[in-house]
């Protein structure tokens, strides 16, 4: 506030106002004139207009996995020309999954943060952070029928550009673009991390109908140089109604050692009399059978 006995003709008023910008949000200020005149008491307000530019440089990407499980990357840079303290980096998932830190590592037995103890940004420098979401079981059904742009709940970071000042909530709301099935979605629950050569395993398959109408599925198998399909091909499934889904086992046998790719599976939809071929289910590691027996 400043205070003048008297305002000449052709005068000007200078002064300098502080303020402390407390939201991320554009900022304003409102400035009043008040002055008497011969003519009486005169009023003059203006508002000006201050957008803010936080110094944080957020860019996030999803990953996706064979359970519908997630996996979000996280990559802050300061694009300041000062240092920035993180004080905290906070997922509030959606209300589908659950998330996890992946930033930390085991030290003697107690958790220890990748970053160290190090808590602030040079100017342009930049900080990755991971983060796993786990789909809720109660939601398995209803995620292979999502589509389009859908909301993945936020991203808090907690920053502050000198210590011992109040910390800046900067808010991230996340999304990310559903990826496109089709008709039908075949995903791997259950396989060994290793197998013998020549010896049976089993897999565990998921099948999602993700279409709108009810299928009715005939599953074929088909043989390969290393990968051989044990029991009869040509194996009834069942019907499957829109946005469930159905579990099955399969046996197979390699008969090649190394990194071996379980493909040339065909699922019919005799409802359609359309095919859905899947060319690369997984990838199992075959080793010897001496190998195992020393394990």
């Amino acid at each position: 506030m400043t205070t003048m006995t008297e305002h000449t003709s052709n005068c000007c008023i200078d002064d300098v106002i502080h303020d402390k910008v407390k939201t991320l949000e554009e900022s304003y200020l409102q400035f009043q004139f008040l002055c008497k005149t011969c003519r009486g008491k005169m009023f003059f307000s203006k508002l000006c207009l201050f957008p803010f530019l936080p110094p944080l440089e957020v860019k996030t990407k999803f990953y996706n996995s064979e359970k519908s499980d997630l996996f979000l990357e996280v990559q802050i840079q300061n694009i300041s020309s000062s240092t920035v303290f993180i004080q905290k980096v906070s997922l509030n998932p959606p209300e589908m999954y659950t998330g996890a830190e992946l930033n930390t590592i085991n030290q003697a037995g107690e958790d220890e943060c990748t970053f160290g103890t190090r808590t602030f940004l040079q100017s342009m420098e930049e900080r990755q952070y991971l983060y796993y979401l786990k789909l809720k079981q109660e939601f398995s059904e209803k995620a292979g029928i999502i589509r389009g742009l859908t909301e993945m709940g936020k991203l808090d970071i907690m920053w502050k550009r000198n210590l011992g000042e109040m910390a800046m909530l900067q808010t991230i709301q996340l999304e990310r673009e559903a990826p496109v099935y089709g008709n039908m979605k075949l995903s791997l629950e259950k396989i060994p991390d290793t197998v013998i050569i020549e010896e049976p395993f089993h897999i565990i398959c998921k099948i999602m109908n993700c279409s709108g109408r009810k299928m009715k599925l005939v599953l074929k198998t088909y043989d390969t140089d290393s990968i051989r399909w044990c029991g009869n091909s040509g194996r009834y499934l069942g019907q499957l109604p829109p946005g469930s889904s159905l579990c099955f086992t399969l046996t197979l046998l390699s008969l090649k050692l190394g990194l071996q790719v379980i493909s040339s599976i065909k699922i019919t939809d005799k409802i359609l009399k359309k095919t859905y071929v899947c060319d690369d289910l997984a990838k199992v590691c075959v080793i010897p059978s001496m190998v195992k027996m020393k394990n």
